[in-house]
């Protein structure tokens, strides 16, 4: 229906193209102001009069069809009053297993870089955000059809694990480290720092050691894979909690020995200057500050290993974007590694190579047990959310078959709607009193809803229901939920398209609160089987979106609640 609405605007203006008008279209707060709204601010200075002349001028060019049954101006607003009968079919008629679905990523592919810790170090709360961002995004792509290739790009490279073979050798031991893991590497690690601040020789040896890893020594190698893969368990178990998988752990160590390729081109291309015995790229005459490539002693850094990172991407995926899932405090550095592919030729850069960043995460309160200073451990705060939602489900609902498993699911759902909530720019601040409100705009009450569906379709025994009538719900509430329910396919384009999964989350928070008006108003479980039949119809369609809505952020959802 709204695409008919889009084609007889289309037709009575030409100033306007159809994704604009698609894009401006409106539902009206109110039944009397219509079911669509169509502003006319915008062609106020193309056509030189006030939009109210504007809207009654275009409300006149449209014929009424059997889909409408009246268009009429309303100050600077086309309003549409659709023929509620058939838009209900209409709607319905759209919704099957593979509704919101596309195939327009069809043969193309896109390479989403995400989460990557640091290995040795543990994995905090900050790197949730970018672990539930890219985890989002992936769900999103592969729902438009495209070809996704998940990238933990792990920093697994660099001087600290000199510092680290040099800690363990002198004051650790291999049972210590098995046993308590990445904890016991943290403590080794600030105890390198702490000696090393009396005793200068030990950073020499940490050069040293990262130097014997750099030129292939196999003992030294051999403690680093040990360090690498004692990380990875603790990631994994994290990853399997939130349902997040990667297609490639290939970390900066992947990219060592490709980095002397990528230097070689930028000198015969002309872009390496020496700055005070290090190589950069000048980057002032686009603002910016030059792109460090290789340090004084010749050994290469983030950057270097980011640029071969592209090219080995580029050649093995052919990819045709490239999005990079960080904090907002990288962005100068992606900025110039961008740059600095733009200018050795490669025009694709421009398009191609995205940052998608993100805002802080702070706690409010922050009454979270902690294992060292101000630290928030993401394990600790996962398990914290799952531990106080089944405190909640043991008061409100003691007899719940699967408790534990119904409080995974939602107090880990917790954490990623809240997360997805707002725009990822924005700084994520939250209480466990606010994230875990079954009344407010959170995943428990989305989830509430949910299981509320469950529970009708168990009472009433329908499952499937085919044709119904529609002349049966076409009241207020139930038309406003169709209206919802219609957009679900453009809200997965728009969410691709700005890279911002609380697209999805806000709407899904829409239909929810759409389907409990309508399940306020409308008792499904009534004597009249037709009538039954119909209302069961939309609250079997309101479920499906609901559910896949959420598996689109990463939340799966409990039948019981």
């Amino acid at each position: 229906m709204k695409n008919k609405i889009i084609n007889l605007i289309d037709d009575a203006i030409e100033e306007l193209d159809k994704d604009t008008i698609a894009g401006i279209l409106e539902i009206p707060p109110k039944e009397d102001m219509g079911d669509f709204a169509f502003p006319c601010f915008q062609l106020a200075k193309i056509f030189r009069k006030a939009p109210n002349m504007i809207a009654e001028e275009i409300a006149g060019k449209i014929e009424v069809t059997k889909d409408l049954s009246k268009v009429v101006s309303m100050g600077p607003y086309v309003n549409f009053f659709v023929n509620k009968e058939i838009y209900v079919k209409e709607v319905l008629g759209k919704v099957g297993e593979n509704y919101g679905a596309s195939d327009i990523g069809k043969g193309k592919t896109i390479c989403i870089d995400y989460s990557s810790p640091n290995v040795a170090k543990n994995f905090h709360v900050g790197h949730l955000r970018t672990t539930i961002i890219g985890n989002s995004l992936y769900h999103i792509f592969d729902k438009l059809g495209y070809h996704v290739e998940r990238i933990n790009h792990l920093g697994d490279w660099g001087t600290q694990f000199g510092k680290l073979i040099v800690a363990y050798k002198k004051w650790g031991s291999k049972e210590a480290v098995e046993e308590k893991g990445i904890p016991e590497l943290l403590d080794l690690y600030v105890k390198f720092h702490k000696e090393a601040e009396e005793d200068d020789s030990l950073n020499d040896q940490a050069r040293e050691w990262f130097a014997k890893m750099e030129q292939g020594d196999q003992e030294a190698l051999s403690i680093w894979e040990w360090f690498k893969d004692i990380s990875l368990v603790e990631y994994k178990r994290i990853y399997n909690v939130l349902n997040v998988d990667f297609d490639h752990y290939t970390g900066e160590s992947f990219y060592r020995d490709k980095t002397n390729a990528v230097v070689k081109e930028l000198d015969e291309k002309g872009l390496l200057k020496e700055s005070e015995g290090a190589m950069i790229v000048d980057l002032d005459k686009y603002d910016m500050a030059p792109c460090l490539v290789t340090k004084k002693d010749g050994s290469s850094i983030y950057a270097t290993r980011d640029l071969a990172a592209i090219f080995y991407r580029k050649n093995t995926y052919n990819f045709d974007k490239c999005i990079y899932v960080t904090g907002l405090e990288q962005k100068l550095h992606f900025a110039q590694v961008f740059k600095v592919v733009e200018l050795m030729g490669y025009e694709w850069a421009k398009d191609q190579l995205i940052h998608v960043p993100y805002g802080l995460v702070s706690l409010e309160g922050g009454k979270l047990s902690t294992r060292s200073g101000n630290i928030v451990y993401a394990e600790d705060i996962l398990k914290e959310s799952v531990s106080k939602i089944k405190e909640i489900i043991e008061q409100k609902n003691p007899d719940l078959e699967n408790k534990d498993e119904v409080a995974k699911k939602v107090g880990i759902g917790a954490i990623i709607f809240n997360d997805l909530y707002n725009q990822r720019i924005k700084d994520v601040t939250f209480t466990w009193e606010k994230i875990h409100n079954f009344d407010g705009e959170t995943c428990p009450y989305v989830q509430y809803t949910y299981a509320r569906a469950a529970s009708v379709l168990r009472k009433t025994g329908i499952t499937e229901v085919g044709e119904i009538d529609a002349s049966l719900v076409t009241d207020e509430t139930s038309v406003a939920l169709l209206k919802e329910i219609e957009r679900f396919p453009q809200i997965v384009k728009t969410a691709a398209e700005r890279l911002e999964p609380s697209v999805v989350s806000r709407y899904v928070m829409a239909v929810a609160q759409a389907f409990n008006r309508f399940y306020h108003e409308n008792q499904c479980n009534v004597e009249d089987e037709n009538l039954m039949k119909a209302r069961v119809k939309l609250v079997i369609v309101a479920k499906q979106v609901i559910k896949d809505g959420l598996e689109l952020l990463g939340i799966q959802c409990p039948e019981q609640m």
